[in-house]
């Protein structure tokens, strides 16, 4: 794959007032998305994953330890079977002792709460013991101890082992768990003996319920005599709150009626009722007075209502007509005429005498009911100063007459609570129903190998996982294909695998490794001529195409500086087999080996190191009149020529730094199509920064398993701050037996190897 980087331009000796462009930089990097952080799965999961797959035999092995113990683990443990059985708690359980009249009935406990008392009680020790002493009474035999492995003899069906006779209980777990929005409880049993773990959870059950209607009946009782005793003090009371009020009644002279009324009282309402009655007839009667008296005596209502004034007065009416009459006939002398006078006068006297009694009754009827209500009012006021007198003792006798009602009242409800309280509570039957009895379980549900084994496995995976993190943040050295991107944000340009690795060399067996100087060999370093077809001598032209397709506006690097942050990782064998690969392609290449503190690439090459780098800084003859023959010297492979660092230099760094080593560089540039500088490590010398001013690009050899993320960030960091291009980086000595991030790589004589 593919990507652009925008990096500085290489550093060269320009007029002054130049400026620096920066140039397109196109490089090739080796990795797929995921390694290079394409991949859509975030970093930290994709670089766990590596990892673990880099370590995959620590997981397996940790894996199987825990299967191991896990399998241990359950061969020692017994066998444990459970056994339920389910009970449902019909209703609440009512109280013994309810409100008594006129008191405020006490809010009784929520279904809820109830249920989750009943399961406490259930698991409490004072039933668990009750239930022990039944179940030792009905015991019949001693218990036996199962065998130990009975679980894997069981599993691997070799048959029932021997059991050890023990006695008594074995140790038995009871949980008891109410279901929500439901009145049923579950009750589990756990015992080494299926039979046991039944027929202690049926005794429990039936214990329970034995334990709770016990309960009830005690309570009944203490209820029942707390109920009598108080009776007999509510019957003293009773006694003396009657004597008071009936001493009192007799000391005060209150007399009450059957229905509690004082009898003065009831009089004064009486003299009340009467006096309101004589005044209503005073009233109508001094009225009717009034009228007669303003009023002429024939006018009178009375008067003119009475029938035997009217009589009188139609006999009147009568003889007068028969005087008119005779009158007009016969001379007042004539006797009948005389007669019927003499009969208008008598029944005139007659008429005025019938008148004058009645308005002497009017006069003496409004005088006798003026007389009366004068009589009722003294009566009423001498009967409502009695009654006013009685008015505070009244007020005490009420009191103690109410106390006697509250104490009577009281007496008759103990009373009937003694007499029902305990036949209704030993008569009341349980709500306590078993829904499921328990059943001896045909197979023990502990230890579950299965379970077990799940669980030793997870174990071990998670121990290991957690090691593997441990150690990998404890050593942070480069280790495998794809962390050097991740971690140095650099394109990785190759993958030099381990010099031991199988398949990795197809003549040499010898086993050595690519290492630094002192170390790496000469056909380790000519493995790209020596053994073309090998795997190594692949993965160095493999490097080598990565790093031909990165130019800098259309022109690829000429003059390429390789270094490494610290010894030991191999540099100075990439640089030679990098140059190998490319004078393959036809091209001219030289390798400078600006390492004048330990020169190597003459020892690679049988070369003398008579005269080289140094000698050439120290050289007063102008370098573009010196041949080519004295700037380096030819191998034994076309294309490819050295150039040694030359004898000894006291002063390095002067030479470095010289005006002499850019004018090296240019003539070099001039005639090689390619210039690879070996330099020594860049964290310890500064000859690999002096020199990346003058070169192209870099490139950072990195050693697998080695060189740690700090030291190549460090090394990486300088070059950026000096304006160095880097490239890119090689990864040196990786072993693809147990760090393979790359599908590519298959070994001679393995399966999918069609080379």
């Amino acid at each position: 794959m593919s990507s652009e980087r925008y990096l500085p331009g290489p550093r060269r000796r320009e007029p002054p007032g130049a400026t620096h462009e920066v140039t397109r930089m196109i490089c090739l990097e080796p990795l797929d998305g995921s390694a290079a952080g394409g991949s859509d799965w975030p970093s930290g999961v994709l670089e766990l994953w590596q990892l673990l797959l880099v370590n995959k035999k620590v997981m397996f092995g940790f894996a199987a330890l825990g299967v191991l113990v896990a399998l241990v683990w359950t061969a020692v443990q017994t066998p444990i079977y459970q056994a339920s059985t389910v009970i449902e708690v019909q209703s609440l359980a009512e109280t013994t002792l309810e409100p008594l009249a006129g008191a405020a009935p006490t809010p009784g406990p929520t279904p809820e709460s109830y249920l989750q008392t009943q399961a406490r009680i259930l698991a409490s020790a004072s039933v668990r013991s009750r239930v022990d002493a039944r179940m030792l009474r009905e015991q019949t035999a001693p218990y036996q101890a199962p065998a130990r492995f009975a679980a894997i003899r069981s599993a691997l069906r070799l048959g029932p082992a021997k059991a050890a006779a023990v006695g008594g209980l074995p140790p038995i777990t009871v949980e008891v768990k109410p279901y929500e929005h439901t009145r049923l409880i579950e009750v589990l049993c756990d015992a080494p003996d299926p039979q046991i773990a039944a027929r202690y959870a049926n005794t429990l059950t039936d214990e329970y319920v034995e334990y709770y209607l016990e309960a009830r009946w005690n309570a009944a009782e203490r209820a029942t005599e707390w109920l009598t005793a108080q009776l007999d003090k509510l019957r003293v009371r009773l006694r003396e709150s009657e004597d008071r009020l009936q001493a009192y009644s007799r000391g005060a002279g209150l007399v009450f009626t059957g229905d509690r009324h004082n009898v003065e009282q009831e009089r004064l309402a009486q003299i009340q009722t009467e006096l309101t009655r004589a005044q209503a007839d005073r009233v109508m009667k001094q009225s009717a007075y009034e009228i007669a008296a303003a009023s002429p005596p024939d006018s009178v209502p009375q008067v003119l209502d009475h029938g035997r004034l009217g009589t009188y007065q139609s006999q009147l009416a009568d003889l007068r007509r028969e005087l008119a009459e005779l009158s007009s006939e016969m001379t007042p002398a004539h006797y009948r005429v005389a007669r019927v006078q003499s009969q208008i006068k008598d029944l005139e006297a007659t008429f005025r005498r019938e008148r004058d009694n009645i308005m002497a009754r009017i006069r003496n009827e409004y005088s006798a009911a003026v007389r009366r209500e004068s009589v009722l009012r003294d009566a009423y006021g001498k009967q409502a100063r009695l009654v006013s007198e009685q008015a505070g003792k009244t007020v005490n006798y009420d009191i103690l007459r109410r106390d006697v009602e509250s104490n009577r009242k009281l007496y008759d409800e103990l009373l009937e609570r003694v007499q029902g309280a305990g036949l209704a509570s030993a008569m009341r039957a349980s709500n306590i129903r078993v829904v499921d009895p328990a059943v001896p379980p045909s197979s023990p549900y502990r230890p579950n190998i299965f379970r077990n084994l799940a669980m030793g496995l997870a174990s071990g995976l998670l121990l290991a996982i957690g090691l593997i993190v441990v150690a990998d943040h404890i050593n942070r050295s480069l280790k495998a294909p794809g962390e050097t991107p991740y971690h140095l944000k650099v394109p990785e340009l190759g993958v030099i695998p381990e010099g031991n690795s199988p398949g990795v060399r197809s003549v040499y067996d010898s086993g050595r490794l690519l290492t630094g100087p002192g170390e790496e060999t000469g056909d380790l370093a000519l493995i790209t001529w020596q053994d073309r077809p090998s795997l190594m001598a692949e993965s160095f032209r493999s490097t080598l195409a990565s790093i031909l397709v990165c130019d800098f506006d259309g022109q690829r690097p000429k003059v390429i500086l390789v270094t490494s942050a610290g010894r030991g990782e191999g540099k100075s064998s990439t640089v030679c087999n990098l140059g190998i690969a490319l004078a393959e392609i036809n091209q001219k290449v030289l390798l400078l080996d600006a390492d004048m503190r330990k020169p190597h690439i003459h020892h690679v090459f049988n070369a003398p190191n008579t005269w080289g780098l140094s000698d050439l800084l120290r050289e007063k003859t102008p370098l573009q009149d010196m041949p080519l023959e004295a700037l380096a010297r030819e191998t034994e492979i076309a294309g490819l020529y050295i150039l040694p660092s030359g004898t000894g230099a006291v002063s390095i760094a002067n030479l470095l730094y010289s005006n002499r080593t850019a004018e090296l560089i240019d003539r070099l540039r001039q005639e090689f199509d390619m210039v690879l500088i070996d330099t020594p490590p860049m964290l310890y010398i500064a000859d690999a920064r002096v020199l990346g001013r003058l070169a192209d690009a870099s490139i950072l050899v990195v050693r697998a398993g080695r060189t740690t993320r700090d030291a190549a960030l460090n090394a990486k960091q300088r070059l950026e701050d000096d304006r160095i291009p880097v490239l890119g980086t090689i990864l040196n000595g990786w072993d693809p037996r147990s760090k393979a991030r790359y599908g590519y790589y298959t070994y001679p004589g393995e399966p999918g190897d069609e080379t």
